[in-house]
């Protein structure tokens, strides 16, 4: 799902009725008048969670198996016994980015219509993301408790993530990402903040003013009490999916992103194309191109896998035709892309040039010197 911060939401925005919110620990709203009305605006905390109605169905799912597997396997009772979608509030979950071997421990209290996982600013910077459209996943806690053994994790390089080795029971905001210090917690900006914009002076300089997280560090009010300048008739009223999904080709998705950043004036476009090169296109291309030179080969037909091709060139075991593991296309996949977006762009010459070393390095691994394809004027004297 795709991450969104929320500190503040209605109980109707979470399809939840209220008693079932009482019984959640939510018996006020942020200004601590009785909880009565789906209308009424509460503050979240910080390791709750509202997931997309697509997720808790999946979820409802898993838990008929977990109950089964306790029931047929380890001689127990059933644990969940859900029944309908609000069975599901109160239990555990685990949050897991991409990429990580450390997962952060929450509690279901709500669903939404988006693809979207609703958190705290803290729970997404406890998981390494700053929530700017980054997407990771969750997984009910018995479903990890249960169905984990070191014996399934590869003993390869990398083989350790993506799986929840680690988990984070408890937040402290004193030790998630730095970015989620700046959070104002303000219900109303100062007059000397919009002074401030008109004579360009640095953000550093109305820090004190701001009631920032960081301010609060160490406190009661690191938790809770938090403002907000806007209210809203309901969080999910915005896009339900993100555009990444739906576009087809990276191409569309490239196309978009770029498109967007000519609308604003204050970002520049070359800038961007520029770092979605650099930091995306490039090093996966080189990667795929080291991993393409490293790779090992695989049967088919048994699925035995060589480290290096036995010199018959077919299955030692079964005679089956070997097949690559990396393929050629999955090299080259962002190179046209990155080739048209830099000139269409005008980057840097130093960052075409740098395009041009990588299609240099595949053409060397790709094209054989000694193949050329040649026409019959190209024998013909000048």
């Amino acid at each position: 799902m795709t991450d969104a911060p929320l500190t503040h939401f209605k109980p109707k925005e979470l399809h939840v009725s209220v008693n079932r919110l009482h019984d959640l620990g939510y018996t006020t709203d942020y200004l601590g008048n009785e909880l009565v009305s789906d209308e009424q605006i509460c503050e979240l905390k910080v390791q709750d969670v509202i997931i997309s109605k697509l997720c808790a169905e999946y979820f409802i799912q898993v838990t008929r198996f977990i109950d089964d597997l306790l029931v047929k396997f380890y001689d127990m009772n059933r644990f969940y016994n859900i029944r309908k979608l609000e069975n599901l509030t109160g239990h555990l979950a685990i949050g897991l980015a991409p990429h990580t071997s450390a997962g952060s421990l929450s509690r279901i209290i709500g669903f939404t219509d988006a693809q979207v996982c609703y958190a705290h600013p803290f729970y997404h910077a406890a998981k390494r993301r700053n929530a700017d459209g980054d997407e990771d996943g969750l997984m009910l806690l018995l479903d990890a408790l249960l169905n984990f053994s070191h014996a399934y994790i590869p003993d390869k390089r990398g083989g350790k993530m993506d799986l929840p080795l680690i988990l984070t029971t408890r937040i402290d905001p004193s030790e998630v990402d730095k970015e989620a210090h700046n959070i104002d917690t303000l219900n109303r900006y100062p007059l000397d903040f919009y002074e401030s914009t008109l004579r360009h002076e640095h953000s550093k300089e109305l820090e004190k003013s701001m009631g920032l997280v960081a301010s609060r560090l160490g406190t009661e009010l690191q938790y809770e009490q938090f403002g907000f300048t806007h209210d809203t008739d309901d969080i999910s009223q915005g896009p339900a999916m993100s555009n990444y999904k739906t576009l087809k080709t990276m191409m569309d998705k490239m196309n978009a992103q770029l498109n967007l950043a000519v609308k604003i004036r204050a970002v520049d476009e070359a800038d961007v194309a520029y770092k979605v090169i650099e930091r995306h296109f490039l090093p996966d291309m080189l990667g795929n191109l080291r991993a393409f030179s490293k790779q090992s080969v695989r049967c088919p037909t048994c699925n035995i896998v060589y480290r290096r091709p036995p010199l018959q060139g077919t299955c030692t075991s079964c005679k089956g035709q070997l097949t690559l593991t990396v393929h050629e296309k999955s090299v080259k996949k962002y190179l046209d892309i990155s080739k048209e977006v830099a000139q269409r762009y005008n980057i840097s010459p130093y960052a075409r040039q740098r395009i041009k070393l990588v299609e240099k390095a595949i053409d060397s691994l790709f094209i054989s010197d000694k193949i050329k394809t040649t026409k019959l004027e190209d024998f013909f004297s000048k």
